[in-house]
């Protein structure tokens, strides 16, 4: 889907591959699932069907099978002729690509309207709810600031299929998944000291500063040149001066030698060795390294520091909120999808992974909000033609 078009879910990841049998229960014939009780009307869903296809450029729609006879029709119009000595493309290929189309678009539209029950359902639970009149303001603010220009709306409704009511949907579905998120993380921002001194005691080293030397420094190609530069500089000749003639480097030229800020490690073992067994302001080397020789100077020491505790008690308060925050998430948003997952009953062909039976989607990686990544985003402005 283009970027203005892309459907996303709230709190779901997507679909795994794979068609599964799964009771129909007590699904009423108009509906396509039920979550917990509340039918997905079929007519909802080849609507959101419909919308996800255009979105996704299926000039034919969404496909009927089992024979998608428009689809094959409309792929073989597309179909360049075959180089000389290939084989035409089948209409049994054409079918099995109409056929993968189909089921891509028909688990998004389930997902899709799953998601909005399942996060009425979680927000009635909570107690959170979003008002017409935020929804109204919401959706004014996206339209001054996306859609400036008269009509720009409109063309994205025609181009999209949207309608007005589900573009209020989504505008609602945000504002509630912004409310539930900010109640799931509500409180975790109070951190003790005693949190924070057990942070820092755990991850000292981590606001630890390395000692660090200022280096001057000619590199050359070999051990002769560099002899001639260590002479010319024990004869009084400037760094800079002796940098500009022997140097094989062309930005230790630039910078007149200067090598700020070496810390212990960051230079091959031989140059590293001798860089933190000089004396500041003796001259050293020439040192071989596989880049050449090196005549040096320690110009400058910083000694090793660690920061205070009550220096980097803002960070650590920020790194254990955010920690707390991200856990809440993950926490919930694990209980939210076991909930209602159990509470989704769907027809068979019409199964995904939001659905009861189906296989657990894939966690969440460690450190990434779920919200974050299948969270409903407000249209954007259609591109301009």
């Amino acid at each position: 889907m283009t970027r203005h078009l892309r459907i996303l879910l709230v709190f779901i990841v997507l679909a795994v591959p794979g068609a599964l049998l799964v009771g129909c229960g007590g699904i009423p014939g108009n509906a396509v699932a039920t979550v917990d009780g509340e039918p997905i009307a079929k007519d909802d869903f080849e609507h959101w069907s419909t919308v996800i296809a255009k979105s996704s450029g299926q000039a034919s729609g969404v496909g009927k099978p089992p024979e998608f006879a428009a689809c094959v029709a409309d792929l073989r119009k597309t179909q360049a002729k075959p180089a000389k000595g290939q084989p035409k493309v089948t209409d049994a290929q054409l079918k099995t690509q109409c056929k993968q189309q189909y089921e891509s678009v028909r688990d998004q539209a389930v997902q899709t309207l799953a998601s909005f029950k399942w996060l009425d359902g979680e927000a009635e639970q909570l107690k959170v709810k979003v008002s017409d009149a935020e929804v109204a303001k919401e959706l004014a603010r996206i339209k001054k600031e996306q859609y400036p220009k008269k009509g720009d709306f409109e063309k994205l409704l025609k181009q999209t299929g949207f309608t007005e009511e589900d573009i209020n949907l989504q505008v609602r579905t945000q504002l509630l998944t912004t409310k539930i998120t900010k109640q799931v993380q509500k409180g975790k921002d109070k951190i003790s000291d005693a949190e924070i001194t057990a942070y820092y005691d755990k991850n000292k080293k981590n606001f630890a500063q390395p000692e660090r030397r200022d280096l001057r420094v000619v590199l050359t190609k070999t051990k002769a040149k560099a002899e001639q530069a260590e002479k010319a500089i024990k004869s009084g000749d400037s760094f800079s001066s002796v940098v500009k003639e022997f140097s094989s480097d062309a930005a230790s030229k630039e910078a007149g030698g200067k090598l700020p800020g070496v810390a212990k490690g960051q230079q091959e073992k031989a140059f590293d060795d001798a860089i933190f067994a000089a004396e500041k302001g003796q001259l050293e080397g020439p040192v071989k390294t596989q880049f050449g020789y090196y005549v040096f100077e320690v110009s400058k020491i910083t000694a090793a520091s660690q920061q205070a505790l009550e220096e980097v008690k803002p960070t650590i308060k920020q790194t254990l909120t955010t920690e707390k925050q991200q856990k809440a998430i993950q926490d919930f948003a694990k209980k939210f999808q076991d909930e209602w997952k159990e509470k989704t009953e769907c027809r068979e062909g019409y199964v995904t992974t939001v659905c009861k039976g189906a296989p657990k989607a894939t966690p969440t990686p460690a450190g990434a909000p779920p919200q974050q990544q299948q969270q409903q985003q407000p249209p954007q402005q259609p591109p301009a033609n």
